[in-house]
């Protein structure tokens, strides 16, 4: 390709709105251009780079056994209606009525879809298992899209689901993803964390989340220090706080907080410290309204609640809802005298732990000091159970062993579904003994957009992109670094000898000056350039360089089209030796 007769609009500012390295560099190397909050346009060398991503995801699905077909982006409401998605997403899900007056859905996922063909087509265990993927387009309303690409409307993802007869074939075609991935992830050039993980609106019983350890990644890996376990911040377990000794306190004493709601502002109020307090979050799941009580400077993590609702949507409750329970505005909701006005009461275990703490008295404007657990509120009972509800934080450990912390962006993710979209869709199939049963399913999920951003997050510097060689939107850039006719000319001759051996090569033919085609190249990151200039062409030179290295070769012109193609045929072996 000639630099002249593409289309490569480079910037040399920083977009105001692109706050992380990737959103930056999409951008100034002309990669893509946003149309919209949340969607962009990937330009020809973005889209070199999609198709080539996109390319190394297939060829991992079919060698893995996967078969791939097109599921449509929009989809009958009345499907996420059947399996409650419909609620789980809210106004994440993208909604719209046709002409005809049906209500349809921009997926962000396909398992309705999916599930609804295997509900038509698989009759018999005979026909199982199958396992049916798409790379395609979708859709998720986000409320506030940010980082470019990590999290935007409109993405690019590789989605696969799986079908059982048995817990064990569902076992082996899960294994068989799971080392799928990690060669996608490897040959995409990407160091990459497994963790445990939840399985948040998709449902399911287990699931592995690969994710590229990255400062800005919105994702929490935590880890323990031997670093033998891993898992989102969503999974992550807890040793329970081991209690302190009994302290003497008084009974409850009521304070006067007007105005005071939060426990920041309960703190410096009172002048205490957050894991003093103890916080109490009034949550409904249909008719069902209770209570998780966690420490002050502790989160409840929502998906440890969605463990004791299984199947079950769950939601902060309304504020007509917390005045009934608690007598009070939101922000003054307690545990004391709590119980039989909510259903149930979960307390986490650091919170029933504290020797004594300051909670709302479910009273507006006040607050209780000396409040200690287990006296003042019960700890126990048919209503009540401590447990792990709550986010990992520092200083933490499980099974003895601290627990670390580092941020990360999630590329992909498997899930072990079993039969939650199969028997609300009715995908079922005859045993042996000629019974009717609900496929066992599987979910494959893998961030075609994202691959890009991680790439570059993981491999840039303060002049541009570094790519992998496998997915770099060419393999070599070669830069006539000065006009005289014989200079342009030994360019044009490599630039043919190397396509003539295949390799992916970009020549620099622009009437400008060499400065400019260097910071060019630079940022948009080929990893290999051949350079030509007066004075190594005079020796009869041609320099070499890995845009990731700064020292440079110096070959022979008339050796130089044979030397880096095998530079690139080492480069691509190396990444794809797994």
């Amino acid at each position: 390709m000639r630099y002249s007769q593409t289309f490569i609009p480079t910037v040399k500012e920083v977009p105001a709105d692109a706050e992380i390295p990737s959103h930056q560099l999409m951008i100034r190397a002309g990669l893509m251009r946003k149309l919209a909050s949340g969607t962009y346009i990937y330009l020809p060398a973005g889209q070199r780079i999609l198709r080539k991503v996109m390319e190394i995801v297939r060829q991992e699905m079919d060698r893995a056994g996967a078969l791939e077909c097109t599921v449509p982006v929009v989809q009958p409401a009345e499907l996420w209606q059947r399996t409650g998605r419909d609620v789980d997403y809210g106004e994440t899900l993208g909604k719209f009525k046709d002409r005809h007056g049906r209500m349809n859905v921009l997926s962000p996922t396909a398992e309705e879809g999916f599930t609804y063909l295997a509900s038509q087509e698989i009759q018999s265990y005979k026909q199982l298992p199958v396992n049916l993927y798409q790379i395609n387009t979708k859709y998720r309303d986000e409320f506030r899209p940010r980082f470019g690409v990590l999290r935007s409307r409109e993405f690019m993802m590789k989605d696969a689901y799986s079908f059982h007869a048995s817990e064990a074939c569902l076992h082996r075609t899960y294994m068989a993803m799971y080392e799928a991935y990690k060669r996608v992830f490897a040959r995409c050039g990407l160091t990459y964390v497994i963790v445990e993980a939840e399985t948040g609106e998709m449902g399911g019983t287990g699931s592995h989340q690969f994710t590229i350890p990255c400062a800005s990644g919105e994702d929490v890996i935590v880890y323990t220090a031997a670093e033998d376990r891993a898992w989102n911040i969503e999974k992550a377990p807890v040793d329970p706080v081991a209690k302190p000794p009994a302290a003497e306190a008084g009974p409850p004493e009521e304070v006067h907080t007007p105005n005071v709601g939060s426990i920041e502002a309960v703190c410096e109020f009172l002048k205490t410290r957050p894991e003093q307090m103890i916080k109490t979050l009034v949550y409904q799941s249909g008719e069902e309204v209770f209570a998780a009580l966690v420490r002050g400077d502790h989160e409840v993590n929502p998906e440890k609640l969605n463990q004791f609702f299984v199947g079950r949507h769950i939601e902060l409750a309304d504020e007509a809802t917390i005045r009934k329970v608690t007598g009070a505005a939101v922000g003054f909701a307690g545990p004391v005298g709590l119980a039989g006005h909510v259903d149930r009461i979960l307390i986490d275990h650091a919170a029933a732990a504290m020797a004594v703490g300051v909670t709302g008295a479910n009273k507006t404007d006040y607050h209780l000091k000396n409040v200690v657990p287990g006296r003042d509120f019960p700890l126990e009972g048919e209503a009540v159970q401590v447990c792990d509800i709550r986010n990992a934080a520092e200083g933490d450990t499980y099974g003895g062993k601290k627990l670390l912390f580092k941020r990360g962006i999630e590329v992909g993710q498997v899930f072990k579904l079993g039969t939650k979209y199969s028997t609300k869709l009715e995908a079922r199939f005859l045993d042996e003994e000629g019974n009717r049963k609900p496929c066992l399913m599987g979910c494959y999920g893998i961030g075609i957009n994202r691959i890009i951003a991680s790439a570059i997050e993981l491999n840039n510097d303060e002049w541009g992109i570094l790519w992998p060689m496998s997915i770099a939107p060419w393999q070599v850039m070669i830069t006539p670094a000065a006009p005289e006719a014989e200079i342009v000319a030994a360019a044009e001759e490599i630039y043919q000898q190397l396509l003539n051996q295949g390799v992916e090569v970009l020549l620099d033919d622009r009437d400008l000056r060499a400065g400019v085609k260097f910071k060019d190249a630079d940022l948009l990151g080929i990893p290999i350039r051949i350079t030509l200039g007066k004075k190594s062409f005079a020796e009869g030179k041609a320099e070499v360089k890995l845009r990731s290295e700064k020292d440079k070769e110096m070959i022979d012109l008339a050796a130089t089209a044979e030397h880096v193609s095998k530079m690139v045929r080492q480069m691509l072996d190396q990444l794809n030796a797994v």
